[in-house]
């Protein structure tokens, strides 16, 4: 995590729940946090079988506080969510500059109850995508996971986005925010999220979107008050960066601010990992970009 994600902040004070008086769902396994094993984000918190979505609350030092609010959305195929280098890091990241953040934890698909079983899942082989030539890689999340669970899944985690952007824009006063200075920055699963949002927020447009290593607008029309959008992917994330450069024609096509980064190597699902390699950079841009639009 970056070394100054915890300079000036308070610790996480709040959890709310999108849905009080909801328990959750007796279809799906209990809620667990595990450990990643391997790659960059090793030894870090993911969470599974989410059932009942909540926020939880970053402020900052009231001292530095911008009065900008900044909803979280982490990814994982909405299976998991990296809830540590795509969630808490960034939260922390975000208070120490003077945002309040608001990290989402949005409803998953259902994963084995069982650990080990779960495990045995994760460490399955994939499809090599590096055999597929880069003209013909999936430009739509649609031609990566096809089939209608996959719909349903996306579906509730809108709609998840939605119940807590209105939430906390109902609460801004509470959060020490202007209600119509709220952005969303999600990543992969999460970035998907964040678009659907930013095209269609239930109200007032987002002050901005940034959809990390994901997004797409699926056909739909970038509405002419679509907020300004930041995006960023690795040339080799072979899933999604055609994807990301479709969703990054689609805005500026239809004559809305977008800023796109694609770095030679980081592959997917970097987050706030520092690899040693070019995709770190990202953040730093995204923070300068944020003072250029005017929003810190």
């Amino acid at each position: 995590m970056p070394d100054d994600a915890q300079a000036g902040l308070t610790a996480a004070n709040e959890v709310f729940l999108l849905y009080p008086g909801v328990g959750p769902d007796p279809k799906m396994p209990p809620e667990r946090a595990f450990t990643a094993l391997d790659g960059a984000v090793a030894g870090t918190t993911m969470l599974r079988n989410v059932s009942v979505p909540s926020v939880t609350v970053f402020k900052p030092d009231p001292a530095k506080a911008n009065g900008v609010g900044v909803i979280v959305a982490p990814g994982g195929g909405w299976q998991i969510l990296a809830w540590e280098h795509e969630g808490v890091w960034l939260a922390q990241w975000l208070a120490a500059r003077g945002y309040t953040a608001f990290l989402l934890k949005y409803r998953l698909g259902a994963t084995p109850a069982d650990d080990a079983e779960f495990a045995k899942g994760r460490a399955a082989p994939r499809p090599d995508m590096t055999v597929i030539k880069s003209a013909d890689l999936p430009r739509s999340i649609a031609a990566l996971m096809p089939g209608q669970r996959n719909l349903a899944k996306r579906a509730a985690a809108v709609e998840d986005g939605r119940a807590a952007l209105t939430q906390i824009r109902a609460r801004a006063s509470e959060f020490g925010i202007d209600p119509a200075r709220i952005g969303m920055i999600g990543f992969s699963a999460g970035a998907f999220l964040t678009v659907s949002v930013a095209l269609d927020s239930g109200g007032a447009p987002l002050l901005f979107a940034a959809p990390i290593y994901g997004g797409e607008t699926a056909g739909a029309a970038v509405p002419a008050d679509a907020p300004p959008l930041f995006t960023a992917a690795a040339g080799d994330d072979r899933m999604l960066v055609r994807v990301v450069e479709g969703l990054y024609r689609d805005w500026v096509e239809a004559d809305r601010p977008a800023e796109m980064h694609i770095y030679t190597r980081g592959g997917h699902g970097f987050g706030l990992a520092v690899q040693d390699k070019p995709v770190d950079k990202w953040l730093n841009l995204f923070g300068d970009w944020l003072v250029d639009q005017g929003f810190s």
